[in-house]
């Protein structure tokens, strides 16, 4: 059966108990985040074997993510660990609406650390599907590491997912390299923006010339989400529409991650792999299907705090209909 391999960054989001300018007093509850460790969960939580790859630090926040994996069903038989850094943290703040803003505590922090080397050997086959994220694009290091494991995932014939996941104040001046974000989607079957995302990495060339130069490169499908509104796929013949739920939103941190975990699920249950993707794509109906469970999932999501445990399971789901 097909198994998906989520590789990146696994950190502690800490969540702050006020939204917007509330004045009561600050309190921040950790909850296990990461935005690849998220759709690891997402897809665990929805049936789909799902594998983690990334370090850890060897210290108390890495000792909980770990354990939070594991209870959510993610095989963590390749997390490595180190103990010459932290694990990573990240303070959410959330305005009245439930839109986050992140603080985060990295570089340093231990899943900068993984290297090629930590890769396990034959890992990945043709009926795997790797996940990635810009994450671990914001230091050289990292970035070749990123792009030594998509390699290996492609010439194992192993589907690629990307999540543009921008978070600019990661990056050094908070300039994110768009050029190096295009390259690992370059390296995708499936790529999944932000509205946002797309207009930072397009610049001044044209929406659509830019998404034709990404299904050009071999993306078979362009998925853009807009928050709560349309949901917008493309591929090399068309465009296709679906709106989310509406919820009363309390925490946006996962919303993204449990969209695509959700899509991931249904390209898994049509058991595609990187070679039929694009035909499975071809069909309107099923891609609007797939995008609706997949709205689905990030509906409810922001509808709960904290990232792993909003992450719905197929039972969640029967009250949202898109």
């Amino acid at each position: 059966m097909t198994r998906l391999i989520a590789f990146g960054e696994a950190l502690v989001d800490m969540l702050s108990s006020r939204l917007g300018a509330s004045t009561e007093k600050e309190t921040f509850t950790p909850y296990a985040g990461g935005a690849p460790a998220n759709v690891a969960v997402a897809c665990a939580r929805l049936g789909v074997p799902s594998l983690f790859v990334g370090m850890l630090g060897r210290d108390q926040f890495g000792d909980f993510i770990l354990a939070e994996l594991a209870s959510h069903g993610v095989d963590v038989s390749h997390v490595e660990r180190t103990s010459a850094a932290k694990t990573a943290l990240a303070f959410v703040s959330r305005d009245a609406s439930g839109d986050r803003r992140f603080d985060f505590y990295r570089p340093p922090s231990a899943d900068l650390l993984y290297r090629p080397e930590h890769l396990p050997a034959n890992l990945f086959d043709a009926s795997s599907i790797l996940h990635l994220c810009s994450n671990t694009l914001t230091e050289e290091a990292i970035t070749t590491t990123t792009f030594a494991v998509a390699d290996e995932a492609a010439k194992a014939g192993a589907m690629i997912s990307v999540d543009a996941n921008i978070r600019a104040n990661l990056w050094p001046d908070h300039r994110v390299d768009t050029a190096r974000v295009t390259a690992l989607l370059d390296r995708a079957q499936l790529i999944k923006l932000a509205r946002e995302e797309l207009e930072l990495l397009r610049g001044d060339e044209p929406e659509e010339r830019w998404l034709q130069a990404r299904l050009a490169a071999g993306a078979a499908l362009v998925i853009i989400t807009d928050g709560g509104e349309p949901v917008t796929a493309v591929t090399a013949h068309t465009r296709i529409q679906v709106t989310p739920p509406k919820v009363q939103v309390v925490d946006t941190t996962a919303a993204g991650d449990a969209f695509i975990g959700g899509f991931l699920s249904t390209v898994v249950d049509a058991r595609l792999n990187r070679k039929t993707l694009a035909a499975w794509a071809s069909d309107t109906a099923l891609v609007r299907q797939a995008l609706g469970f997949a709205s689905r999932c990030g509906s409810f999501t922001v509808t709960r705090p904290g990232s792993y445990a909003a992450l719905p399971g197929r039972e969640d789901l029967a009250a949202l209909r898109s």
